[in-house]
């Protein structure tokens, strides 16, 4: 068997996902109201026997480097590891990470001095299911320098993402990063017809896009990054690559979802609701892991619920109606409220009754959801304090705000940023 390392990239400043990652890394985002993004990567690596894992980041990256810290702990025989490369100024480099083949690079000396054969390349925020050594066995049996997860897209996501054409025989002769004009589309179409006899569900989804997961070979890895001023894959190095050496693609027609944007981000959260959701955190069989946190289970005092995720540790008061929604750890809410399409991420930490006697001196909103709020299609994320008939909710169907102090509208989802109070009778 090759020896594998494997590099999850935490991403640029996440402005797309802000305010969101405000205080925050991409993969440290949470979602489903337990987990992080960064534990969906790390748990199919562990599902897969790939126990090596290297984490590289550069922003905000306090909280996720925390999470990692106290979630993430092998055997010392067995010698398996999570381990963070932060971004770091040296003699050789001043400058930060100029994208992620830049990122790579500078981190190269940490996984070439162990002799690994293979170097998979993963992103910290999607969220899908994969069996590595499946892709592993398709570099490996296609003797490929180059392996590229590839996904059927239709043609309104291909404009936003790496597309790919390939030969019969799977190798990658052309590949177009996010190609916006008719022309490049066409050059890279893929016929449905015969991805249908590939076992892949192609009609609709003339396009096959690079999912951002890669096997290197490490020799090839280290010596296109030596050879190349290319700081970005899909940009500059794959395209370089192509032309001149084997890049297989391993196709992929599983649930996969790029958490890039707020909008991408609630739906994802809302679609775990579902009655068959297209991403199933209870299979029990390949679970997703996280940190525990020993909290108790949740107390429901006489509310109506319906396809909602309730998380450990919450309290939820009498005649509230919550649908469709994400309530996550810690969660205090209270009686006839309404909460609908929504992800409320909850609390790191209970008040206490001090705590709570401390607020009503001040003129404080206690930690949670008050008495009578309404929130409908937003994203609250922690430590916030909505109080009693508060109203988050989108009314005039804006698609995006300008920020203020209490929250902002992004793809027509309103988000209250972390540690944001509303008092009473506040609307949106």
């Amino acid at each position: 068997m090759p020896r594998v390392i494997s590099l999850i990239l935490g991403g640029g400043r996440g402005t797309r996902l802000y305010p969101l990652t405000k205080s925050r890394s991409k993969p440290a985002v949470p979602i489903a109201g337990k987990y992080r993004l960064i534990d969906i990567p790390v748990s199919n690596c562990i599902h897969s026997g790939l126990h090596r894992i290297f984490v590289v980041t550069q922003f905000n990256s306090v909280s996720l480097h925390r999470h990692i810290y106290n979630t993430y702990k092998f055997d010392p025989f067995e010698g398996g590891f999570v381990e963070i490369l932060a971004a770091q100024q040296t003699m050789q480099n001043e400058s930060w990470y100029q994208g992620t083949a830049d990122a790579v690079r500078r981190n190269i000396p940490y996984f070439t001095d162990k002799d690994y054969d293979l170097v998979l390349i993963l992103s910290g925020d999607q969220l899908y299911r994969m069996n590595f050594q499946e892709m592993i066995k398709t570099h490996i049996d296609n003797k490929a320098v180059v392996t590229i997860a590839a996904l059927p897209v239709p043609e309104s996501e291909a404009r936003s993402c790496g597309i790919m054409r390939i030969q019969a025989d799977g190798r990658v002769i052309d590949f177009e990063e996010k190609p916006k004009t008719q022309e490049k589309l066409n050059r890279v179409r893929t016929d449905p017809n015969w991805l249908e006899k590939l076992g892949l569900k192609a009609h609709g989804r003339p396009y096959l896009a690079s999912m951002g997961i890669y096997v290197f070979n490490t020799k090839t890895l280290v010596d296109l990054l030596a050879t190349s001023t290319a700081t970005d894959f899909g940009h500059e190095l794959l395209p370089q690559t192509i032309s001149q050496q084997r890049v297989q693609a391993h196709l992929f027609d599983g649930y996969w979802e790029d958490i890039g944007t707020v909008g991408a981000f609630h739906q994802a959260n809302v679609d775990l609701t579902l009655d068959h959701p297209p991403f199933d955190f209870t299979l029990g069989e390949q679970p997703i892991f996280t940190r525990p946190r020993y909290l108790p289970s949740s107390r429901i005092l006489g509310s109506t619920i319906r396809n909602s995720l309730i998380c450990d540790g919450c309290v939820i008061g009498r005649g509230s109606v919550i649908e469709n929604s994400v309530i996550g750890v810690r969660s205090i809410i209270g009686d006839n409220v309404t909460i609908r399409d929504s992800y409320l991420m909850g609390a790191d930490w209970y008040e206490q009754p001090a705590d709570v006697r401390r607020n009503q001196g001040e003129g404080l909103v206690n930690l949670g959801v008050g008495a009578g709020a309404v929130v409908e299609r937003a994203i609250v994320d922690k430590n916030s304090r909505i109080g009693r008939n508060v109203k988050v909710l989108n009314e005039t169907g804006i698609v995006d705000s300008e920020e203020c102090d209490t929250h902002v509208i992004r793809d027509g989802v309103v988000v209250v940023p972390r540690n944001t109070m509303l008092q009473d009778g506040f609307g949106i």
